[in-house]
């Protein structure tokens, strides 16, 4: 008797249970384990070290410092950015328009071809690329001095901001089109073809009709794409020898030379504020997008 009954009472008690992890969460893990360890650990040490001296005391003399020894380093930066991004948003709606647009196949083909190349070349190799092809005696002026199309001693030398520009948009180029050419070619063609039958052009087609309905991709890959060169160090300090110059130069020189971490994670903080300011116009302008849809 006494033994059914404890069976009763254990059969009324639930058994507890350890929680079981899903399959999604085993998935996800590693992912996640590599975004702390390599970038949300590191983010929140620059970001306290940005604050801090080195008695542990918290303080904003490193981000006084910063703007005051590397301003011009800043707005340069800024400038940089800028020119590149306007460069790269305008080839690259010119490429993934006449991709989506074109109507002479074989140039489509070659263009389809040519424009990826610099995808797969490293921010190193294209400084050095860039280094030999935009010098006073690179290739780009000899090709125009042995055509006749300038005279030699007009020849000057590119390796200043202009240099930066062109090679910044020369290895971004590709990657934004490709995100842009994608959300093109996934529209579909009877908006397209109805605006051909009223009798519109293939310009007022791209900016009007199509370029609208993929802008969220060409933000994306703008963003992207600031992220990469305000990142980037290998092109800076190979195309430019003085100041002003990238902020990533002079935070490298900073830690190099005087190991200086306080004033060169301030500089990255301002990395960090103007790259998050230009997601955040993104997120804005998304959430508006889905609001009138």
């Amino acid at each position: 008797m006494s033994t059914s009954s404890s069976q009763a009472h254990s059969l009324a008690v639930p058994s507890r249970r350890l929680p079981r992890i899903s399959l999604g969460m085993l998935l996800v893990l590693p992912a996640l384990t590599a975004i702390i360890l390599l970038y949300a650990l590191p983010l929140a040490r620059s970001l306290v070290t940005a604050f801090r001296d080195s008695s542990g005391v918290w303080t904003t003399d490193h981000v006084v410092r910063a703007f005051s020894l590397y301003g011009r380093d800043m707005l340069f930066s800024v400038g940089v950015a800028s020119a590149s991004l306007a460069l790269i948003a305008t080839i690259s709606i010119a490429i993934s328009g006449y991709l989506v647009l074109g109507t002479t196949p074989w140039a489509v083909r070659l263009l389809r071809w040519l424009y990826r190349w610099p995808l797969f070349i490293p921010f190193v190799v294209t400084g050095q690329i860039a280094r030999s092809f935009l010098a006073t005696n690179g290739m780009m002026n000899n090709v125009l001095v042995e055509t006749g199309l300038m005279a030699s001693n007009s020849a000057q030398s590119f390796l200043d901001w202009r240099g930066l520009v062109l090679t910044f948009a020369w290895k971004q180029i590709p990657f934004v089109t490709l995100l842009l050419a994608g959300a093109m070619a996934a529209i579909d063609r009877s908006h397209i073809e109805a605006a051909r039958n009223v009798g519109a052009n293939r310009l007022r087609c791209l900016f009007e009709i199509i370029l609208p309905l993929a802008a969220p991709s060409l933000w994306v890959g703008l963003i992207l794409s600031l992220v990469a060169m305000l990142s980037a160090l290998s092109v800076p300090m190979m195309l430019i020898a003085g100041n002003p110059t990238m902020m990533t130069s002079m935070m490298a020189h900073r830690i190099t030379y005087y190991g200086d971490y306080g004033i060169a994670n301030a500089l990255g903080l301002f990395s960090y504020a103007l790259t998050a300011v230009t997601a955040w116009i993104y997120l804005r302008l998304t959430l508006r997008r889905e609001a009138t849809a």
